[in-house]
Formats: C-alpha cells, structure tokens, sequence
C-alpha cells in the first residue's frame, strides 16, 4: 500500500484549527493538498471525524466521489468532484470542530482515501460506516490531524 501525502496551509499536522474553520466560528472548511494518488484510483474519500466526542466519533465533513487527478481543495469549497454527504450534525458539507467547553483539546483526523472502485454510502454516514466502506476498496490513504480546544 501507498501512502497519500495530505496537508493544510491553515494548520499542520497535529497543530490548532484555527476559530475561523469551528462550528462556533465562521465554520468554513480548511483548505487541504494531497499528493501520491496511485494512478490506477477511480475516486477518492475525504473523511474528518472526532474519536475524542464524548457520544463516540463523530463525522465532521465526509465527501465522495473526488476526482483521483485533483491535487487539493481551497478554504470553504467542495473538493473537485465531490458529493458532501451529511455530517454528525445533520448537515449537509462540513461542519467544524465543536468540543465541549472545558474538555481537553479533541483530535480532528482527516483521512483521504484512494479507491478502487466508487464507495456506496448512505447519504447520512457515521464514521464506521466510511470506514468499513472504504476498507473494502482501499488502494491508499493519507492523515492529518489538527486540534481544537473550547
């Protein structure tokens, strides 16, 4: 297996999200780059999710259908190709970290995924459903995980 280079202009890895991408804040998405797509990918899969949640992982922006020839996406825009699908809140797209006040800094890992082959998801997915989905199709991935603190 392969690995995907991902990263942000807004944070890096294992760093603090800034107020502008939070649920309590602007709640635009952060913009991401990746590099090292297999050729042979027929979509990728853009998961960020919470394990820190105090409910259990919460899905916070989970997107299908990327094209595997695109190499990011900016601040507050739909990765090229991609379908947002409802998130923990119930919403369409992304919706930004939001922990509870006083808990300690939660962990935000966003996870790209390569596929094989299209992932079938219902339109409202938890966590363990993307990855369940994706395992089944996996040709590589990449991770990067940002921090936020209320």
């Amino acid at each position: 297996m392969t690995g995907i280079e991902l990263s942000s202009d807004a944070f890096n890895d294992h760093s603090f999200i800034a107020r502008r991408y939070a649920y309590e804040g602007p709640n635009v998405s952060p913009p991401l780059a990746w590099s090292g797509v297999p050729d042979d990918a027929a979509e990728l899969v853009l998961l960020c999710e919470d394990p820190d949640a105090p409910s259990g992982t919460f899905a916070h922006w989970v997107v299908v259908g990327i094209d595997p020839h695109s190499d990011g996406v900016e601040a507050g825009q739909i990765p090229p190709g991609g379908t947002e699908l409802v998130n923990g809140y119930g919403q369409h797209g992304w919706g930004g970290p939001h922990p509870p006040p006083g808990d300690d800094a939660h962990h935000y890992f966003f996870r790209l995924y390569a596929l094989s082959e299209p992932a079938v998801l219902p339109d409202a997915p938890r966590a363990d459903q993307v990855h369940e989905e994706v395992e089944k199709r996996h040709l590589a991935d990449g991770t990067l995980v940002g921090l936020y603190q209320r």
